[in-house]
């Protein structure tokens, strides 16, 4: 048998459909019990995984990928993005949860038209697949009409990813939108047929514990649907817990991710384990905006089931990577902390690189109900796969701890190769589709719709929110002459 070798100037559409494809040489991470494979071959036959092992015997006229030096992986697994945020990216840099809140709920929210959904749609697709994120789960609580949901349909349909799309709508109530016919009608026409390349499940909140608790209809309708729900739960003080309302009546299930899940009385989190629902971390969120601290340290605790999210890029960062790396430090350092409350110190370390690795693939699989279709690099699986390797990196070289690689050395501009449901959408750190552009043009166009809409003074105010007065903490030692006591507070104090 024999393959023949593609050299990184090959064209992507040598890459084509049907033709098997070997990655040659790599550490593979397996993330099932085959554990790590040193030099390791991954042959990929139409869109499945067909064997994964050492100097495999492939098909004649099988594309060879030189994949010496690198780190193979399942593809990531987002369980958790505002994707229709993405095109006015940063703009809430320095917001708090309250400003958030304020912009998309209470000033600004109603303005994003469903050609903005679909701008942010596509240009958060193609942004996940070239950081190696294969699945992602837009959390669309911004489908304030039909027509806004079947844009963020057209864009997801555009991008070659793994998508579930999360319907909801945080500008009006659950139990309307939940159990409209014209809701019921879309769900007919786009998921009639289920797919694992498009899933549908509801995103449902609850803001308060009315008496009448009309979320509960959504609740209802997730459950004749045979779809998952995904609700926000002790993502900030001061909103109600709301888990034994949804407990009472018996609405928590294995098919419920709670998001942040941050800020939870314990029995919130006994009842979460009871009944196999799973959460769905953003530590960079959880950290920035005042949610509640991480709480992979409790989850653990409870064996609770956990994956990873970005949450939006409207305010932070928008790769896995970010996320594995910030949610091992933020679970060390809680451990630190502690220890050293107790005047004591860890002399081991709990949460272990290889799983948080683990979260951001097959937790994120089995949060979707996927983890029969992705998450692992296992025969018999879909083909999604990322290849980390970058030979004009220092930091890529050498890869002793494969794992502790991905989470503290490698980034997205390490990805080399993606590949989805066994097709090649990034090859040598270039993506094969031309969707990149078409993003950029539509993202401006959202861009000055805003700038336009809002003016020029309420734009400046929302991306520049004031900066509150700090006092500074007096010194005891200013009268000595060092002149301390006259210093300009720094910027941020």
């Amino acid at each position: 048998m024999n393959s023949e070798i593609i050299k990184p100037s090959v064209r992507p559409g040598d890459f084509t459909p049907g033709r098997p494809v070997v990655f040659r040489g790599a550490t593979v991470l397996t993330v099932d019990t085959q554990g790590v494979i040193e030099n390791g071959d991954v042959l990929v036959i139409d869109q499945r995984i067909e064997a994964v092992g050492r100097q495999l015997a492939v098909p004649q006229g099988t594309v060879e990928i030189d994949a010496h030096g690198g780190i193979l992986m399942p593809g990531m697994i987002d369980t958790h993005r505002h994707m229709f945020q993405t095109a006015l990216r940063g703009i809430g840099a320095d917001w708090t949860i309250a400003q958030y809140f304020r912009f998309t709920m209470m000033d600004w929210g109603h303005a994003f038209r469903p050609r903005d959904v679909y701008a942010g749609n596509l240009l958060a697709g193609v942004e996940a697949i070239d950081a190696g994120v294969t699945t992602t789960l837009d959390w669309s609580h911004g489908l304030q009409t039909v027509e806004h949901a079947e844009a963020a349909v057209e864009a997801l349909r555009e991008v070659p990813g793994r998508f579930v799309l999360a319907y909801g709508n945080l500008l009006g109530n659950p139990g309307e939108w939940a159990t409209a016919p014209e809701f019921r009608r879309f769900v007919e026409r786009h998921f009639a047929t289920r797919d694992d390349m498009l899933g549908l499940q509801l995103a449902i909140d609850v803001m308060g514990a009315d008496p009448g608790f009309p979320a509960k209809r959504a609740f209802e309708t997730a459950r004749d649907l045979d779809v998952r729900v995904t609700t926000h739960l002790g993502a900030f003080n001061g909103l109600p817990d709301n888990t034994k309302l949804l407990w009472d009546h018996g609405l928590m299930t294995p098919k419920t991710t709670y998001v942040h899940a941050a800020s939870l009385p314990a029995d919130s989190y006994h009842r979460i384990a009871a009944t196999g629902g799973n959460v769905s971390v953003a530590t960079e969120s959880e950290l920035n905006a005042g949610q509640g601290y991480p709480p992979t340290w409790l989850l653990r605790k409870h064996g609770i089931d956990v994956s990873l999210s970005m949450d939006t890029s409207i305010w932070w960062s928008s790769d896995l990577f970010s996320a594995m790396r910030a949610t091992l430090s933020a679970d060390r350092a809680r451990e630190h902390l502690e220890a050293r409350r107790r005047e004591s110190f860890v002399e081991h370390n709990h949460l272990r690189a290889e799983d948080v690795v683990a979260w951001a693939t097959m937790g994120g699989a089995r949060a979707l109900g996927l983890d029969s279709v992705t998450g692992s690099i296992t025969p018999g699986k879909k083909a999604d796969l990322v290849l980390i390797k970058n030979d004009a990196s220092p930091a890529m070289y050498p890869v002793i701890h494969p794992y502790g690689h991905v989470v503290f050395q490698a980034g997205r501009g390490d990805v080399h190769t993606v590949m989805v449901n066994g097709r090649i959408v990034k090859y040598d750190g270039t993506l094969t589709d031309k969707l990149l552009d078409t993003a950029r043009r539509a993202s401006t166009e959202t861009v000055e719709h805003f700038r336009n809409t809002m003016g020029e003074e309420a734009w400046r105010s929302v991306r520049e929110p004031e900066r509150p007065d700090a006092a500074r903490i007096p010194n005891p030692y200013a009268s000595r002459g060092s002149g301390a006591e006259e210093a300009t507070p720094a910027a941020g104090e």
